[in-house]
This record gives C-alpha cells, structure tokens and sequence, in this order.
C-alpha cells in the first residue's frame, strides 16, 4: 500500500511564503484563493517572544470529513489517499467546505485576476470547471502521477513532487510514501517528534508536523 502526506518542518519555516507563491504558479488559482498559506502564530510575553511560521492547506485525511458529507460523490479518496474533487460531479453546494476543519477549501464563482486584465500563465491555466465548485490543494497530483509514469519517485525527483515542497527555501516542506519505512517522511518522523493538526477529530489528516526532536534522540529536550 501507498499513502502519501506532508511534512512541514516548523523548526525551519521561516515564513517567507514562497510555497504559496509556488502553488498559485503552478495551479493558476485566482487572488483570495489560497490551496497553500502560512499562518504566522505569536506565543510568550515580552521579551520572551517566538514566531511560528506553519504552513496549512488541505490535510488529505484518511477519513475526510469533506468526503462523508458530499452529496455527489465528487470528493473521492484514492488508494494511496490523496483526497479529490470532481469538479464535472460537484455541484457548489459547500458541504464540504463547511466540513472541513482546516478551512482549505474555497469556492469562487467567476474568474478574477491579479492584475484586472490576466497574464499568460493565468490564461495558460484557466480552468473553467473550477467556477462555481469547490476547489482546494491536489498535493500536486498532476505531478505525482505524470512523474509515477516515468518512472520517477515521488518525494525524492522534483518533477514528480508537489510545487510547494520543490520551492522551499528553507528545505522545510518533505513529501513521500508514509507506508514505505525506508522513505524520506518515514525517517523524519521515527527521527523527531511531530504532531497533526487537530488530531483530535479523528480525520487521520496526511500532513504532520515537526516541532522538537523525539525523545532519547539527538539534543537533550
């Protein structure tokens, strides 16, 4: 079995929002519509502040809730859980994007521009279908399987690894096959501590992050 998630390094994050900049490159999505964002979180009292850049976007959940409630069955889960819309079944109801407890999924109506009249990549990407449904991160699916095609790997070949992941200049973004011990993900995560994004709802999402190396490992905590 194959599952693929996404790991978000916060030790290394440092806000700079290229991988938001990468998504909207790669997938065309028009202003106020952001598959991939970093929050930029405040904690401590002076002068023991901290910053924490945390990069969020759809989860792929093993057990999504946006999934459970579509009427249409346009959001999908696929074998090697990458969570997926329809956009020929999706109606625009927005159950889903009401489900959905990361807020990562968006719906717009008719296109827009970033600056009024539109430029050639957002002519190039303009997708039709994507009015009026719901749309949100693929984990760059296109890539994922062009490049499974070639024969290329996920996670470790650029050109068959998600946009934001590529784009990171702080090497904070890692993507790979959970399922697989001897993967990139699977090492980082045996090798620090990490946690999900509201785990508690039992979604499973696919995205984890780093905070602190695990215990008994590398520095004392």
């Amino acid at each position: 079995m194959t599952r693929y998630v996404m790991i978000a390094d916060l030790r290394r994050c440092v806000g700079c929002q290229t991988c938001t900049a990468a998504c909207r490159q790669m997938n065309g999505t028009p202003p106020g519509v952001q598959w991939r964002s970093v929050l930029d979180l405040e904690s401590g009292e002076y002068p023991d502040v901290l910053r924490t850049f945390i990069p969020v976007g759809c989860q792929h959940c093993s057990h999504p809730p946006c999934m459970f409630v579509c009427p249409t069955t346009a959001t999908r889960q696929r074998a090697d859980g990458l969570v997926t819309i329809d956009y020929d079944l999706c109606i625009g109801c927005g159950y889903c994007i009401v489900a959905c407890p990361y807020q990562a999924r968006f719906k717009y109506y008719k296109p827009s521009y970033a600056y009024g009249t539109p430029i050639d990549n957002e002519i190039a990407l303009r997708d039709a279908r994507r009015d009026g449904v719901a749309t949100k991160c693929t984990f760059c699916i296109d890539r994922i399987d062009a490049g499974i095609a070639a024969g290329l790997k996920p996670g470790v070949d650029p050109e068959a690894t998600p946009a934001c992941v590529n784009s990171c200049i702080a090497f904070a973004l890692h993507f790979g096959d959970i399922e697989d011990p001897e993967s990139n993900v699977s090492a980082l995560l045996r090798e620090n501590e990490s946690f999900q994004m509201h785990a508690e709802l039992g979604a499973d999402p696919g995205f984890y992050y780093l905070w602190d190396r695990a215990a008994g490992k590398g520095e004392a905590k």
